[in-house]
């Protein structure tokens, strides 16, 4: 916790990878996919975008309750 937030991602994503041996070419597709469809939402209006200190605290009060 000590480390710098850019090198404590840095750090997730190095083990993150390291669990990852074998690469799933469908699932890489489909978050592909998956992402294309949803900047495509974002940009055309059809949801709407919210800080993530508003997301943050409303994951909080569904969390504490």
């Amino acid at each position: 916790m000590a480390l710098p937030a850019e090198a404590r991602a840095a750090l997730a994503d190095s083990l993150l990878e390291s669990l990852d041996h074998e690469m799933d070419d469908d699932a890489e597709q489909a978050w592909s996919i998956e992402i294309r469809r949803r900047l495509s939402q974002i940009d055309s209006g059809v949801v709407a975008m919210i800080p993530w200190t508003e997301a943050r605290q409303s994951l909080r009060s569904i969390l504490e309750s």
